[in-house]
């Protein structure tokens, strides 16, 4: 990433081409805080790049500089200590929601199949001192199921005058960060207002577990284990506390990279161990994914949903056509010759300026757009594709690819599970209370004038 713009905020974030190395903040672990001594003072300090957060106005402000330092090994380990040391009347239950994206990494990192690469993190997560390691598939299934029924109503809505298409998807912190602060309100409007998985998972804990559970939402420190680093940047987004009296939904978030360097630095004993449910005491003894090739599947989900539901079609494989470059796909439902769909999935920000540059112009033929911050998909986020020096893994992220293919795909309207929470958590599946757990709204600005030409 290279910013070549600069605002009058105080820019907390290093610049980097693409053959620097990547300069590193050190997050110190808990043994440094306030001199602290524990069990956990052997660990290795994670180190937060603040080069790759993707996607601002080119800089993180001062106060966002300082709350991003809290996203990071020391405030997971600050809580681990002070359950062991304190009073138990301030102990924090702790949970740890786990990306699907980042289990391959982990399967990779050190040669276990995706299952067992679960249970291994989940029983090292344990050892620790978590409390409940869950998966955030359930929340993805949400932030689709929501997505599908907004395309649709948009599609309907669309007119020369309501301009309510192309949708554009939300579920990447990267890219809707970079619509807001430097796109703002000419494209901001096409975002889709479902909130993405890990805002739908802050909820799911803050709110109905810590329900089930007897526990205010200020008892629950909540870790999310994500690929990339701009999950960090979201965990600290306005709003996101929506509905849970003030609580935040994600307390932490830690990338697969840091926690695999914890793990290897760890002289813990480990004993394997499912991923619990939100649902009592059940264990989740699979593992699931969406339809996506490298993402929570969005784009294919959605456009089956579309086909059905606007047309009458039943698609059963989507045929992905690659246009200007491999990360730029196309997806169209035809009938007798005409395209009554055309859907496309755009990664990263050299694909996404040139989609904008076509919106802008009105040279832009698509319905629906998939849109992610990394080249190649959520895979390859930044937090755990890497090597040493800072550089894209590809020999890695082509196992990783490999092995996340493999993984069950689960649709999300054949989750019993979500059903339910849609009955007894969010009081029907158009309830106002969908909108206000489900739905967000976005920050309106007047686009930066020479936002297009940022050079990614």
């Amino acid at each position: 990433l290279r910013c070549v713009k600069l605002t009058t905020k105080e820019c907390s974030k290093k610049t980097k081409t693409d053959d620097q190395e990547n300069v590193s903040v050190d997050a110190p672990s808990p043994a440094q805080d306030n001199g602290e001594k524990g069990e956990f003072h052997k660990l290795a300090d994670a180190k937060v790049f603040l080069s790759d957060c993707l996607a601002c106005d080119n800089c993180v402000t001062v106060e966002e500089g300082a709350q991003l330092s809290q996203q990071s090994t020391k405030d997971f380990f600050h809580i681990l200590n002070l359950n062991k040391k304190c009073d138990t009347s301030k102990h924090q239950v702790l949970v740890v929601s786990v990306c699907p994206q980042s289990l391959p990494y982990f399967a990779a990192k050190f040669n276990l199949s995706v299952i067992d690469a679960s249970r291994r993190l989940c029983g090292f997560l344990k050892s620790l001192g978590v409390h409940y390691v869950f998966d955030t598939t359930i929340a993805a299934d949400f932030s689709i199921l929501e997505s599908q029924k907004e395309f649709v109503r948009r599609y309907h809505q669309h007119s020369e005058e309501r301009r309510a298409l192309p949708m554009l998807t939300s579920a990447c912190p990267g890219w809707v960060r970079y619509a807001e602060r430097v796109l703002g309100s000419p494209l901001t409007p096409h975002l889709c207002t479902a909130k993405s998985p890990q805002q739908v998972m802050g909820s799911l804990v803050k709110d109905y577990f810590a329900r089930q559970q007897n526990l205010p939402p200020e008892k629950i420190f909540h870790v999310v284990v994500a690929p990339c680093y701009d999950k960090k940047l979201e965990a600290l987004r306005d709003g996101v506390s929506t509905g849970l009296n003030g609580a935040r939904g994600t307390d932490c978030v830690l990338t697969s990279g840091e926690v695999a360097q914890i793990m290897e630095q760890s002289d813990l004993s480990v004993k394997d161990s499912a991923v619990d449910t939100l649902f009592g005491d059940l264990k989740e003894v699979a593992v699931w994914r969406h339809d996506g090739v490298s993402s929570d599947g969005h784009l294919a989900h959605v456009f089956r949903h579309a086909a059905k539901e606007l047309f009458g079609e039943h698609v059963e494989e989507i045929t992905y056509r690659a246009l200007r470059n491999k990360d730029f796909h196309e997806v169209t439902l035809e009938k007798n010759g005409e395209v009554l769909l055309r859907f496309a999935a755009a990664y990263g920000f050299r694909n996404i300026q040139n989609m904008v540059l076509k919106l802008k112009k009105g040279k832009f033929p698509y319905h629906f757009v998939e849109v992610l911050a990394c080249p190649r998909g959520c895979l390859n986020g930044r937090g755990q594709a890497q090597t040493e020096d800072g550089h894209a893994d590809r020999a890695l992220l082509r196992q990783m690819e490999g092995i996340y293919a493999d993984i069950p795909i689960r649709p999300p309207e054949s989750s019993a599970h979500v059903q339910e929470l849609y009955q007894e958590w969010l009081e029907g599946t158009e309830s106002p209370k969908v909108q206000e757990v489900l739905h967000r709204t976005y920050q309106s600005s007047e686009p930066c004038t020479d936002s297009l030409d940022i050079k990614w």
